[in-house]
């Protein structure tokens, strides 16, 4: 295993911990930790973020590009997350099941619309 994976490996784990645990804490009223599962959250991402930054700058690439490629695909992935998440609200915390599941395919196929975008149609 090669230095990036092993630092790539140990960043995304506490990242992706921390932020799902944040979640967790905000989205659940029984545990009435909803400021503090922001706050968590908010560590987590930003964990994540620097873990992207470090990654590319340990494999010798620029730490952020800036292109037209990248800025359509980094929009149809938050685009395709936010209505995975909407749609996950929807059929959790508002009690609105068909519906929901069908926003949630809606983000499900936006995410799925990112495989062809990156890798490109042969």
């Amino acid at each position: 295993m090669q230095k990036k994976d092993f630092v790539t490996l140990i960043m995304s784990t506490i990242g992706g911990i921390l932020f799902a645990l944040g979640m967790c804490m905000a989205l659940l009223p029984e545990w009435g930790a909803m400021t503090q599962g922001i706050a968590i959250g908010a560590i987590g991402v930003v964990i994540l973020l620097v873990m992207l930054l470090v990654r590319r700058k340990m494999s010798g690439k620029p730490m952020i590009v800036i292109n037209g490629k990248a800025i359509g695909t980094t929009l149809l992935g938050v685009a395709g997350a936010i209505v995975l998440g909407v749609g996950m609200c929807m059929t959790m915390v508002w009690n609105m099941m068909l519906p929901g599941i069908i926003v949630g395919i809606v983000g499900i196929v936006l995410l799925l619309c990112l495989i062809p975008v990156i890798k490109g149609l042969k």
